[in-house]
């Protein structure tokens, strides 16, 4: 909920003070017996709380999109599958809902992928997502269609791992200018720390479960950006895009206005 639209919304007589009311009535969540929206999550975060649609039954998963458009009139999903999607944008008509088989996203933002090395139109700032090879492009789109969703420019870097270490440092100019930097590999999952020793900003390591048997599902990688040499890496967990893109959000932000901004989706 965006408590200033709101009561410059009162103040302007576009919105009702019943209305208002009604809105700060379903303040701090709203309650829907199977889950607890939590309402407030954009005015305490800047982010407003993003749906994780996998495992989901559909009834629930369509009145909880339907609540949190209601509410907060944008939203995303994660994780969610073709036929999820199907069953949301046939359900849904108050909102256009695109959705991105590559990351599994849903959204009421267009999605876009940029021609390799442009910039994503719009947005503020600057996030690169670096992977090591074109098996971790799920996991990347994830993390970059988040972070323009929530109002990042984002610059995609695919295909440059260490095993061709002159094709990363071929673009070691727009890395280094990014705010931070999202890396994104599978296998040994050595690209977070060379990343990291040539950039002066945060490097947010992302192990995908890309690789041969001895990976472990994206154990191995997991454990060499944990014990990366290279200072400023931080490690999330295995395939997890979406938290490395909400950490990089909220770097980026820091970076543009020393502090906290509202929902960039609305």
């Amino acid at each position: 909920m965006d408590i200033e639209a709101l009561l410059n919304g009162v103040k302007d007589g576009a919105i009702s003070v019943n209305e208002a009311k009604a809105k700060l009535k379903a303040a701090p969540y709203l309650e829907l017996g199977y889950a607890k929206l939590d309402t407030h999550r954009g005015l305490r975060t800047g982010m407003a709380e993003v749906v994780f649609c996998q495992g989901k039954a559909d009834e629930h998963l369509v009145a909880i999109f339907e609540h949190l458009l209601e509410v907060e009139g944008a939203v995303l999903g994660t994780r969610c599958s073709k036929e999820q999607a199907a069953l949301l944008q046939s359900k849904i008509t108050s909102h256009t809902l695109h959705y991105d088989p590559i990351s599994a996203i849903i959204s009421t933002r267009e999605i876009k992928h940029p021609e390799p090395g442009a910039c994503t139109d719009g947005g503020e700032g600057l996030i690169c997502v670096v992977t090591a090879g074109t098996a971790d492009i799920k996991v990347a789109e994830e993390a970059a269609l988040t972070c323009e969703f929530f109002g990042a420019k984002v610059k995609r870097i695919y295909d440059a791992g260490v095993s061709g270490l002159h094709r990363l440092l071929s673009q070691i100019e727009p890395i280094q200018a990014a705010n931070c930097t999202i890396a994104v590999a599978g296998m040994e999952g050595a690209l977070a720390s060379v990343l990291g020793g040539l950039v002066s900003n945060p490097v947010i390591a992302v192990p995908t479960s890309v690789g041969y048997g001895a990976n472990f599902h994206g154990l191995s990688a997991l454990l060499t950006m944990l014990n990366s040499c290279s200072n400023g890496v931080c490690t999330v967990n295995i395939d997890n895009g979406f938290g490395a893109a909400f950490l990089a959000t909220q770097i980026n932000r820091l970076a543009c206005h020393g502090g906290v901004k509202g929902n960039a989706a609305k």
